[in-house]
């Protein structure tokens, strides 16, 4: 019945299913990055957010952040050399690659089957589920979406490939499964898809020796293989299998069959998504584990005895738990129990088996097309609100870290990435208490007691600071960023040598680090190591030429040497890099009040006023500029105001000097 619809209707099915996407996903274009691997993919990383170069490319075929896919790193430059770092561009191309997928998944769907309703209805379900949003609304999930469309490719060449056999209709399989291996890893399970889809709905089984499919399969094998290793070696020598070490076999086993069926409760029934699930380790319960290895070898069963009548179910099958074997946990990667983005193409089979099983249920019902007509569109309307919502928790830090702890429990890292965003937004003390809660659950998390240092630097608990900073050291001593922040604090505390030599220690982990440099000059310099300050600020702003706190010093320098322009061309560049900084506006008041150029100097002065209404040095500046340039009645009020703020400071020096001043320039009126 489905081979008489015209190809009309076939192009209507095409642009609602890419209309639906839009509206499912467009919250997206509110969405901020997240401080969740979106920083060290993009918005952080100065390797990419720079675009595309000779050196970037380069860089880009090496292995980072524990992994190695160039194609998702070269996306993600293109990205920034076609937007900077606008979110709104990196997430619309993350929803044109999800489109994209949806269509070439009908596609290749409809080509194989002739069933145009089912393809459809499994395209409908891929585009719309819920449990899709994190691969699509994440901007640092390109890997999948990208790996999913040379995944969508390498099926449709496939099918070329299999209408008629030949070298020329091989090569673009090979190539686009190996793109698709750049993009992300996880394809190396495409192989055995495709040899699932000789034997339904290709049918290649009946027409060619079981010999002669596995051996068209060996080029794709030996990538498949190729890419395994590589991913293993990789991941090993960047430590994101450690987690996983303190686990016993037995338990990686039981969270494997838990899993399984824990994904297929999700597409049923998706609620409580979350970016992170964590792992159970020890306190799974056996009796989960148990039922999950009896509905799933009960479906196994189920779909074995239907298989002859019932090819699709099979495949269907086999695709979703062949699919997941690599991210099912037995070998552990990360501290995840399962993720909703490892379901992105594994979600495929089981979509197989309920569009088909759908379609031949209703075959025979008298009102048929009414009946499941309706309950598709149900279905896909609440599944395309539910997706909007989804994505709604996407929007920034602290609706996705709040929404996914208050549907996970015992989420030590989501605590603390919680924790970060209050930190990051000076809300210290109430920072704080996530960093705690992390350490209760997780007393050896060393980011939480890293983080629990800052914000007690910030209170100004030095000690206390101190006192974490140390802890975290005794569980990670390869930490560069922890040096750096003992050494802010032994500076606050002005034991200046210890600060150097924990700086020192920063600069042994990791060399070009300019805020170390920048901070290490200021220490320098407290000792009166002026020479050796100016060396590290020259080096800090030559690995990082806008930096503004090393251009502030060396402007700072500079002007007590006399080198007046060369110190207000430093200040104007700090001024680039933090527009809105006073004191670098005072400074550059100062440098040209002593050049004699009062009109500068009171302009500059003005807006250090402006930003700082209660600068007392910048308000004293001010009135004297004002002064001497004859505006005596704005220089007595500006004067005025620097008295009650330095009345209020307790400055009493600083108090005797304005009464005078004001004396003078309230006779300059007589």
């Amino acid at each position: 019945m489905d081979e008489t619809l015209d190809k009309h209707y076939v192009f209507l099915i095409y642009v609602a299913l890419a209309l639906a996407t839009v509206v499912a996903f467009e919250p997206v274009r509110h969405n901020e990055f997240v401080n969740y691997d979106d920083d060290e993919y993009v918005a952080e990383n100065p390797d990419v957010a720079g675009g595309v170069s000779r050196e970037s490319v380069v860089w880009a075929f090496k292995p980072h952040v524990g992994n190695w896919h160039p194609l998702t790193w070269l996306s993600h430059m293109l990205d920034c050399e076609l937007f900077g770092l606008e979110p709104l561009g990196h997430h619309l191309t993350n929803l044109l690659f999800h489109i994209v997928n949806t269509l070439l998944l009908f596609y290749v769907l409809k080509r194989m089957t002739g069933s145009v309703l089912p393809s459809g209805f499994v395209a409908a379900l891929f585009a719309l589920h819920p449990v899709h949003v994190e691969s699509v609304a994440w901007v640092a999930e390109r890997k999948d979406v990208l790996s999913g469309f040379f995944w969508m490719l390498t099926m449709a060449a496939y099918i070329r490939y299999a209408e008629r056999p030949g070298i020329g209709r091989y090569v673009p399989v090979l190539l686009f499964f190996g793109l698709g291996l750049m993009a992300k890893p996880m394809l190396v399970t495409l192989p055995f898809v495709l040899v699932l889809l000789d034997y339904w709905p290709l049918d290649r089984f009946r027409k060619f020796t079981v010999y002669r499919l596995i051996g068209e399969m060996i080029p794709l094998f030996v990538l498949m293989v190729a890419s395994g290793v590589n991913t293993f070696r990789v991941q090993q020598s960047a430590g994101a299998m450690g987690p996983g070490l303190k686990f016993p076999l037995s338990i990686h086993i039981s969270n494997a069959f838990t899993c399984y069926l824990g994904y297929i409760l999700k597409m049923v029934y998706p609620v409580s998504l979350a970016p992170l699930y964590p792992h159970p380790g020890g306190t799974l319960p056996i009796w989960q584990a148990i039922v999950s290895v009896c509905v799933l070898v009960i479906i196994t069963a189920v779909v074995i005895y239907m298989a002859r009548r019932r090819r699709y179910l099979a495949v269907g099958w086999l695709w979703y738990l062949g699919t997941l074997v690599p991210v099912i946990g037995l070998v552990q990667v990360g501290v995840q129990a399962m993720a909703d983005r490892y379901t992105y193409l594994p979600s495929i089979g089981f979509f197989i088996m309920v569009a088909w099983c759908a379609d031949e249920l209703f075959a025979r019902w008298q009102y048929r097309k009414v009946v499941l007509g309706t309950s598709v569109i149900v279905v896909l309307v609440v599944l395309l609100m539910c997706t909007r919502r989804q994505v709604r928790y996407w929007q920034n830090d602290f609706t996705l870290f709040g929404h996914t702890l208050a549907v996970t429990e015992n989420n030590f890292i989501m605590q603390n990435n919680y924790g970060n965003s209050l930190l990051e937004d000076d809300q210290f003390e109430e920072a704080i208490a996530y960093f705690d809660e992390a350490l209760r659950i997780n007393p050896g998390h060393a980011k939480a007691l890293k983080n629990k240092g800052r914000a007690l630097l910030e209170l100004g608990d030095i000690d206390e600071a101190i006192e974490c900073f140390t802890g975290v050291l005794h569980i990670r001593g390869d930490w560069p960023e922890v040096y750096h922040n003992l050494g802010l604090a032994y500076a606050e505390q002005d034991k200046h040598e210890l600060a150097i030599k924990n700086y020192n220690k920063a600069l042994q982990l990791k060399p070009e680090y300019p805020n170390v440099l920048n901070n290490l000059g200021a220490s320098l310099k407290k000792q009166g190591r002026i020479d050796e300050a100016i060396k590290r600020w020259e080096k800090a702003l030559a690995f990082e030429p806008d930096h503004p706190n090393a251009h502030f010093n060396m402007g700072l320098e500079k002007a007590k040497r006399g080198k007046y322009d060369d110190a207000i061309s430093h200040f104007k560049q700090a001024l680039q890099a933090k527009p809105d900084w006073p004191e670098v506006y005072y400074n550059i008041g100062a440098v040209y009040y002593r050049q004699g150029k009062l009109d500068l100097a009171v302009e500059q002065c003005s807006e250090a006023v402006r930003l700082k209404p209660d600068y007392l040095e910048a308000n004293t500046n001010l009135a004297q500029g004002l002064f001497e340039l004859g505006k005596i009645s704005q220089a007595i009020e500006t004067a005025e105001k620097a008295l009650e703020l330095a009345e209020s400071a307790g400055e009493a020096e600083t108090v005797e000097e304005l009464q005078n001043r004001l004396r003078i320039y309230r006779a300059s009126l007589d």
